[in-house]
C-alpha cells in the first residue's frame, strides 16, 4: 500500500500546470528537503532541554569527537560543518560567551587560534549526545532493518557524489 504525501499532490499540481517538466528528481530532492527541516526540528526538541541549538549542538559535537584535549582551528571547524569562516566566528562568540568554548593561541603562530572545549562544554555536549542519538533512532525505528540500511547506502552514494561538486569552503 502506497501512501500519498505532499509532494505527491506538488508534482501532481506540476502535471497539470507544467506537464514538460520533469518533477522526478523533485520527487527525491523535494522529500529530502521536507525531510530535512521536519528533523531538524525533532532534533532542536531533543536538544531543547539542554539549552542547546543544533547550531551550537554541532560545534560542541565536532570537538568533541576529536578526542582530547577536544582541539580545532576555526578554519577546520568551518571545514567540517559547511560553514562560512564569517558564520563560524559568529557561532564560536556565542559558545565561548556561554563558557562552552575557549579560544587559545596556537603555538608558534601569533595569529593563529584553536578553539577548544572547556569542562562546562564537555559536560554539556556529553548530556546532550545521548538525546541527539536517542533522537536520530526513534526518527527511523518504523523502517525495517533492511530499509533503514538500503537508504543509509543510497543517501551515502549520493552525497559522495554531491559532495564532490561542491567547491571547497575557504
Amino acid at each position: 500500500m502506497t501512501e500519498n504525501d505532499r509532494i505527491d499532490a506538488i508534482q501532481a499540481q506540476w502535471a497539470t500546470e507544467r506537464p514538460d517538466l520533469d518533477t522526478g528528481g523533485f520527487g527525491v530532492v523535494g522529500r529530502l528537503l521536507l525531510l530535512g527541516k521536519l528533523l531538524e526540528r525533532r532534533v532542536g526538541q531533543a536538544l531543547e532541554p539542554h539549552e542547546l541549538a543544533l547550531s551550537s549542538f554541532d560545534v560542541l559535537a565536532t570537538l568533541r569527537r576529536q578526542g582530547a584535549p577536544y582541539r580545532l582551528t576555526p578554519t577546520e571547524l568551518s571545514r567540517t560543518i559547511l560553514l562560512t569562516p564569517g558564520a563560524m566566528t559568529n557561532r564560536i562568540d556565542r559558545l565561548e560567551a556561554a563558557g562552552l568554548v575557549r579560544r587559545e593561541a596556537q603555538p608558534g603562530d601569533r595569529r593563529g587560534v584553536r578553539v577548544s572545549l572547556t569542562e562546562q562544554g564537555l559536560a554539556t555536549v556529553d548530556s546532550a549526545l545521548e538525546a541527539r542519538f536517542d533522537e536520530a533512532t526513534s526518527a527511523v525505528a518504523n523502517l525495517p532493518e533492511r530499509d533503514r540500511t538500503s537508504l543509509e547506502r543510497i543517501l551515502r552514494r549520493l552525497l559522495a557524489e554531491l559532495e564532490g561538486e561542491l567547491p571547497p569552503t575557504s
